[in-house]
């Protein structure tokens, strides 16, 4: 049996600790806006790319990159802080490693990260207290327009309380290009529609094409009847949870955005 070329994209905007495992990728994205070069990291700017719209797009960039300019049979995006694990140590030395992952994909053609649960509110009322509804507004349009037999299912996960986020996952090259067409050609028509919004909104809400992806991909997944494993994600730094609880209540009143400022 051919032993199969694995590639798991860890998406940085800055330089840290990087796993040893060979089947890490680092890659910088925004390279394209930087002068500053990372050392031993693929660039996002490489080949075909959308590097330049890494503000907007932001991890995105890599997913990009990757769809044109891999060859890997099996594709993967964590993040500089952000790695799948099957243990609870918050170290490189333990995150998912190729030989763990290997088995894992002898059942199933894609991992994603365990389901993050709201619990009070759907996903769609947390991404409309959190962000500018009107970006998903779009998205229901384009998909509406271009893709009607999907309509069904993207309603139905906007109104659960539970969803897989942070746009982390390992997939089959298959999976990986017809997901990743999709995705794209979904963004890049909402793109056309709310740009010139877009530019008017602060610097954390112009990451938006990220943030609507995180609510497609279960659309994708339940859509296309994607048989998935879940793996724990480890965040490698501290969580102020004091901080992050005054911020989502701060969105359930009404002060979560800056529209703009």
């Amino acid at each position: 049996m051919v032993k199969e070329k694995i590639q798991i994209l860890v998406a940085a905007h800055k330089e840290s600790l990087l796993p040893k495992d060979s089947m890490y990728l680092p890659i910088q994205v925004g390279a394209s806006l930087s002068e500053n070069k990372f050392s031993g990291y693929q660039g996002d700017n490489q080949g075909q790319n959308i590097s330049l719209k890494n503000p907007y797009f932001n991890e995105l960039t890599a997913i990009y990159w990757a769809r044109y300019n891999s060859s890997a049979d099996v594709i993967g995006l964590v993040h500089y802080r952000r790695y799948f694990s099957l243990k609870k140590n918050k170290n490189l030395e333990d995150i998912l490693n190729v030989k763990q992952l290997s088995e894992l994909l002898d059942n199933v053609d894609v991992i994603l990260p365990k389901k993050r649960h709201y619990w009070i509110e759907s996903s769609e009322s947390h991404y409309r207290h959190a962000h500018h509804g009107s970006s998903l507004d779009a998205v229901r349009q384009v998909i509406t327009n271009k893709y009607p037999d999907y309509v069904e299912v993207f309603e139905k996960q906007m109104s659960k309380t539970s969803s897989h986020m942070f746009n982390m996952f390992i997939m089959r090259r298959k999976e990986f290009n017809d997901y990743s067409d999709w995705l794209f050609d979904i963004l890049f028509e909402v793109e056309k529609l709310i740009h010139s919004e877009v530019l008017s909104w602060n610097t954390y809400e112009k990451r938006v094409y990220g943030f609507l992806s995180e609510r497609l991909l279960d659309v994708w997944i339940v859509k296309n009847n994607i048989q998935y494993k879940e793996i724990p994600v480890n965040f490698m730094e501290k969580q102020n949870w004091l901080l992050k609880g005054g911020k989502f209540l701060a969105r359930k009143v009404g002060f979560g955005r800056m529209d703009g400022k």
